[in-house]
């Protein structure tokens, strides 16, 4: 009888000197576990330094690795897509690059999504990282839980478990810019936390800037929910509402009091409040036609420029994020 198959799937970025002993410890609790099989799928998201050259050696030394060499950086949630299109095992898990998602407990994770949950997150009770990022990820989760419905309690990061047909759900997404989390809530109904250490950074600083968090947020909203368009809908009844009564006072005290002299400032004042309405309100359509453009034009969620490792090798020098007549995603196939 073959073993459970474990998949582990970690976008790597800049993490040249910190991926050996992401891997070399998730091996390592890995071999206390004997009853499983495993693969560690390795996505190098285009980094700038010498990842890919620090990933190959890893290679040679584990055969359980594969490794996905991106042609450029597509952002983390690109790369995750990348690596679930690679999988083959019954339960997949996803974690960092940097060693601040502890490898040691991954088991934690999984014997809860073999208890029958679909998705399993890792809940950190103090966060090791700066109080911007601490914001911005609380942030992050109150959009969440108004944009996709998820649930107050549930805490949502970049560690977690969860069967393998949530990753087969969200490869269904043919779309450039996807974002997981929303993705992986369109098919789950049984979710959970369970108690995991957060650890700090072994070098360097998180990749996500402010412009980047910012996208990363936009991409979420628009992709997922319609809610920014009903809110421009609702905001522009109510700005013309105020508009027509402001008028209409404006009218009536004119008649009241003929000598009343016109507020030139007042008149500036609302034009400029409402030009500036309608340019945002149609920026916010113009997010959603953008999406739809970039969609229709096939634009790339990502690119492969090779596939080494595991059970078979392939060469592979495009994937664009549109699925074939056939509906075959996975690359190597």
């Amino acid at each position: 009888m073959s073993k459970p198959l474990l998949s582990f799937v970690i976008p790597c970025y800049r993490s040249e000197h910190t991926i050996g002993a992401v891997v070399r410890e998730l091996e390592d609790t890995l071999a206390q576990r004997p009853e499983y099989a495993h693969e560690i799928i390795l996505v190098n998201d285009g980094s700038p330094d010498d990842t890919a050259g620090a990933i190959r050696e890893l290679c040679k030394a584990y055969p359980a690795l594969v490794f996905v060499d991106l042609s450029r950086n597509f952002g983390q949630h690109s790369a995750l897509m990348a690596g679930f299109h690679q999988v083959k095992g019954d339960i997949v898990i996803c974690l960092d690059d940097d060693g601040q998602t502890p490898a040691d407990e991954c088991f934690r994770l999984i014997d809860k999504v073999t208890e029958g949950f679909d998705i399993v997150f890792a809940d950190y009770g103090t966060r090791k990282q700066n109080g911007f990022r601490n914001l911005g990820s609380r942030f992050n989760a109150a959009c969440n839980h108004f944009f996709f419905g998820q649930p107050k309690q549930l805490h949502v990061n970049s560690y977690f478990a969860c069967r393998r047909f949530v990753v087969d759900s969200a490869l269904q997404y043919p779309n450039p810019f996807p974002y997981v989390t929303g993705l992986l809530f369109q098919s789950v109904s049984r979710y959970c936390n369970v108690p995991v250490n957060h650890r700090a950074r072994m070098e360097g600083e998180s990749g996500y800037s402010l412009k980047k968090l910012v996208s990363l947020w936009s991409n979420g909203v628009t992709a997922f929910s319609i809610k920014p368009l009903r809110f421009a809908s609702y905001l522009g009844w109510i700005v013309a509402g105020g508009g027509f009564l402001f008028a209409l006072i404006t009218v009536i005290r004119k008649l009241l009091n003929p000598e009343m002299q016109a507020g030139w400032a007042s008149t500036v004042a609302l034009i400029l409040f409402m030009g500036g309405l309608i340019i945002g309100l149609i920026g916010i359509v113009g997010e959603y036609i953008g999406r739809i453009y970039l969609s229709i034009n096939r634009y790339p969620q990502y690119v492969v420029r090779s596939v080494t490792g595991g059970v078979q090798e392939s060469q592979l020098t495009s994937k664009e994020a549109t699925m074939d007549e056939d509906h075959s995603c996975h690359l190597g196939a």
